[in-house]
């Protein structure tokens, strides 16, 4: 009897602690529509109910985006290599999991609609030529030789570009030529959009906002 009554006390002493691992694992979508209660607010009151940004606030798409990639830039908002006064003190109050877990939850997602863009034809075209081909006269590569042959990203360094809010593009092309972002694979992008122009970067990403949002493979 003795041995039946540790043993039943063992097995409930097991529920016990598998239950609570249960309740304790993250749950990526009370953090996306409530947040976690440790100091990160909702995500959707930034980045919409499904994921799909805020492009007059210059918000991003996170819909569809590579689990890896975000896993990424959430930690490095989070150890302050990737600065914005919204994003790093959400990042820092997330565990490694739940990053994980908002990070996975994003990635499923359906990819959000074409955003909008002004038609501007000569911007488009000459956005069309750096995005594709690239201005090797300066050095300067084709967004989609990194980016993905249709700007789908490829994680975890290159995020999907294509149908991004142009507002979200510029903010982030201008950042790096300014050197407040900085936290590309052996700086990249900070060494090509010093190659870019004012114009030149309006052009590029009013492009990349006119396409279609793309998932990676």
């Amino acid at each position: 009897m003795k041995i039946m009554t540790i043993l039943s006390m063992l097995f409930g002493i097991k529920l016990l602690i598998v239950s609570a691992a249960i309740q304790a694992s993250p749950s990526a979508e009370n953090i996306v529509r409530q947040g976690n209660g440790k100091g990160a607010v909702a995500c959707l009151s930034c980045h919409g109910d499904q994921g799909q940004g805020n492009a007059s606030a210059g918000y991003p798409y996170l819909a569809g985006q590579p689990a890896d990639y975000l896993v990424k830039q959430l930690q490095d908002f989070a150890s302050k290599r990737r600065k914005n006064i919204i994003m790093q003190p959400f990042a820092s109050a997330l565990s490694i999991d739940e990053i994980r877990a908002v990070a996975d939850f994003y990635a499923k997602l359906p990819l959000p609609k074409t955003a909008s863009s002004k038609n501007n034809k000569p911007s488009l075209a000459k956005g069309e030529r750096l995005a594709t081909q690239g201005k090797w006269s300066a050095g300067v590569p084709a967004c989609f030789q990194c980016h993905g042959d249709q700007g789908q990203g490829i994680p975890p360094n290159f995020p999907a570009i294509s149908g991004q809010h142009e507002s979200y593009l510029k903010a982030q092309l201008e950042s790096w030529h300014k050197g407040e972002r900085s936290n590309d694979p052996v700086g990249l992008m900070q060494a090509v959009v010093d190659k870019l122009d004012g114009e030149e970067i309006t052009a590029v990403s009013r492009y990349l906002a006119a396409q279609s949002p793309r998932k990676a493979k």
